[in-house]
């Protein structure tokens, strides 16, 4: 009676811990990587700082302003008037300013403006990065739970079989033959069930990591999913879904608004120097007003625009080839594997439809035949193997293409 309250009392326990767990779907999870990923945070700081750098894209140069004597002779006693002659030499303050280019101006608010959009296609890069990885350890732990559950019925059929069996020996209605196989058995299916426990703790682990929140957080999934059906595909979706050929077009763009403000610099500048000077002994106050320009056409100052601008150019056709070849690759590994998806669901729906039911067939056959004492344990036990070991079998073919369908989502860059 002892151990009956006892086991009831561990069960109920069990029972409140596994109620009190919440339960995450794959979207909640996705909720908490955008939300909480440290790498996420890194891409929105870049983006932060790019933006801010861009406000002051439109600035002035600062201006300048100086002060000292002008044109003082060493001897100051000459500083002084002397009868009619006035004294020489005199105190100076000068300001001057450069005047922005407004072409240049506009082309840098431009080409700075334009330097977050590269970031923030960036960082859906590594969000579908992350992505794929949460969906991989998810689909991972729900085949986990699946094989927990088939193993849970198949030891209870064992447990079938090993009391049938004694039961029988007893009444000596009944040989011994199997019986030690079912019983090793039941030792294997403990071993199996401590695997995949464990196995379903690392998968917690990695997603809880993923989340960026307590690593030993306990949670429970929804073992609910869907197979999906993937159309055709051309690189015209691929060019509108994948981030990565965003950000290189990003950058083609960044590129040639680079190219257009290296364009404006060998633009003239224009600036203006004003300088007043205090006459010393009498000497009138004077003045000067200056207009100076800048030319950057000059041949021993155009070097370094000329450079820029050709490098620039050959930089335009480099992002070109990287922009085609993340197609090429993209456009092959999705075909690729939308013929391995179609493959592994013909392969599932064979299990499903014919080779399952066939064997659940044939084990309930074998467990009427045993139970009217017409059939031997071990024909029954050899049915129950075949069919444990093809239920396994389908749910590793599962995880298969759930993996599949992750490797495609990525691809397409899709949820």
């Amino acid at each position: 009676m002892k151990r009956i309250l006892i086991k009831i009392l561990v069960i109920s326990l069990f029972a409140v811990n596994a109620y009190g767990q919440k339960k995450m779907s794959l979207d909640d999870i996705f909720s908490m990587i955008q939300k909480n990923h440290p790498e996420m945070k890194m891409y929105d700081a870049q983006v932060r700082s790019l933006d801010e750098a861009a406000k002051g894209a439109k600035s002035w140069m600062p201006p300048e302003f100086g002060t000292g004597f002008y044109m003082t002779p060493y001897n100051i006693g000459l500083t002084k008037a002397m009868g009619a002659q006035n004294g020489m030499g005199s105190y100076m303050i000068s300001a001057s300013q450069m005047f922005p280019n407004k072409k240049e101006q506009n082309a840098n608010a431009s080409y700075m403006q334009a330097l977050s959009t590269v970031n923030k296609e960036n960082k859906n890069v590594a969000l579908n990065e992350l992505y794929a990885a949460a969906k991989k350890n998810y689909y991972d732990w729900l085949v986990i739970e699946k094989k927990q559950s088939v193993i849970n019925d198949n030891e209870k059929l064992l447990n079938f079989m090993i009391q049938s069996t004694e039961l029988r020996y007893k009444n000596n209605l009944g040989k011994l033959n199997a019986y030690y196989k079912a019983k090793a058995e039941l030792g294997k299916i403990e071993n199996q069930r401590e695997e995949l426990n464990n196995e379903a703790k690392q998968k917690q682990i990695l997603l809880n990591t993923l989340m960026n929140g307590d690593k030993n957080e306990e949670f429970i999934i929804d073992t609910n999913y869907t197979i999906k059906n993937y159309n055709s595909i051309d690189s015209n979706y691929l060019i509108q879904t994948r981030s990565d050929i965003k950000a290189v077009m990003q950058d083609l763009k960044v590129n040639q608004l680079q190219l257009n403000l290296e364009k404006t610099k060998q633009l003239p500048q224009f600036g203006i120097r004003y300088e007043h000077m205090f006459g010393f002994g009498k000497s009138p106050w004077l003045y000067s007003l200056v207009a100076t320009v800048k030319i950057p056409l000059a041949p021993w100052s155009s070097g370094s625009y000329k450079a820029n601008i050709e490098s620039l150019k050959w930089k335009t056709e480099s992002l070109e080839a990287q922009k085609q070849i993340i197609i090429n690759q993209a456009f092959g590994e999705a075909n690729g594997l939308r013929s391995s998806i179609n493959s592994k669901k013909r392969q599932l729906q064979l299990f499903e439809e014919n080779i399952i039911p066939a064997l659940k067939k044939n084990y309930q056959i074998m467990q009427m035949a045993y139970e009217q004492n017409t059939g031997e344990l071990f024909e029954l036990f050899d049915a129950w193997q075949t069919l444990n070991m093809t239920q396994l079998d389908y749910l590793d073919q599962l995880q298969e293409l759930l993996n599949l369908q992750v490797q495609m989502d990525k691809t397409l860059e899709q949820k």
